[in-house]
């Protein structure tokens, strides 16, 4: 297991690399989440005019 993760000695340039993916993945995925939710609220709070 710890030659699989040392990655032929490019492990501390792939880890980190898989990490920098899954955090834009992930930020992809949350931040329009956030953005549409605080639009949402705000539209169902908003009197009419």
């Amino acid at each position: 297991m710890t030659e699989f993760l040392a990655m032929g000695g490019y492990g501390a340039y792939v880890w980190p690399c898989y990490a920098l993916a899954v955090l834009v993945l992930g930020l992809n995925a949350w931040l329009p989440w956030r953005r549409h939710r605080r639009l949402d609220r705000q539209r169902h709070t908003r009197p009419v005019e």
